[in-house]
């Protein structure tokens, strides 16, 4: 029984430890849904991200329903979305884009080398609008309502697979 009672700290670690590395490697959600969905767009006011598009503000989310694409140049897996963003830009759907981090220059060049399938870009340099809508890395993109309502969040890159998802979110939106 004394070995027991020796042994016993080591077992109750090692058991704390498997509880630990078994969470780390293997958690239970690794999406954070934004707290703002069906809740308005935070007022904001972006300066022009792309020398060939128009600024971004919240009043610009009025009328229709639109997407808010949150993206960087930096951003690989932005890249691979924007044929899919492309793609439903020319299908009607109006994307507007908030550039994150970036240098006009560089959205520019991006936009260049990828495609630009966007209406409107708002530069956020600081991430304060990215982080009041809830956005919590890039590529996101939100299903914004008429009345600027946050509806739907998609984390990551869209991809073929998921644009039947967003049509259905933006027709839900009308």
């Amino acid at each position: 029984m004394k070995r027991f009672w020796l042994w016993a700290p080591l077992a109750m670690f090692v058991i704390f430890f498997g509880v630990v590395a078994s969470g780390l490697y293997s958690p239970d959600d690794r999406n954070h849904p934004s707290k703002m969905i069906g809740k308005p767009l935070p007022t904001f006011d972006l300066p022009v991200a792309a020398a060939d598009r128009p600024a971004l503000s919240s009043r610009d989310f009025t009328g229709q329903p639109k997407l808010l694409n949150v993206f960087a140049s930096w951003c690989v897996p932005c890249i691979a979305e924007v044929p899919i963003l492309t793609q439903l830009s020319q299908q009607g759907v109006i994307v507007e884009g908030v550039a994150i981090r970036d240098r006009p220059a560089d959205v520019d060049r991006f936009l260049r080398q990828n495609g630009n399938p966007y209406h409107a870009i708002g530069s956020d340099v600081d991430s304060s609008i990215q982080l009041a809508i809830g956005s919590s890395g890039v590529p996101e993109t939100f299903v914004i309502d008429g009345k600027g309502v946050i509806l739907h969040q998609h984390i990551g890159a869209i991809t073929a697979e998921d644009v039947p998802a967003i049509l259905a979110a933006l027709s839900a939106a009308r």
